[in-house]
């Protein structure tokens, strides 16, 4: 179990530092809006905007999925 709590932890800050990362990257380009990723559906008209993170959605859901397949195997 300690191993357990000192690997969450190594993993929490690993994804603070890549949020870190992230929102130094996104302030030195000048991406407004938090739209990173070309694919994301934007609709846009006069009183009214929808926008749907598609791309940002599968890019997010591979690193969760790496990043707890990580932690199992390091549980073993």
């Amino acid at each position: 179990m300690d191993r357990f709590l000192v690997w969450l932890g190594i993993g929490i800050l690993g994804v603070g530092i890549l949020m870190i990362g992230l929102g130094c990257l996104l302030s030195a380009t000048g991406a407004k809006g938090g739209r990173l990723l070309p694919g994301d559906i934007v609709i846009s008209r006069p009183g009214f905007a929808f926008a749907f993170p598609v791309v940002t959605s599968i890019v997010l859901s591979v690193l969760l999925t790496l990043i707890l397949w990580l932690v199992t195997a390091f549980r073993r």
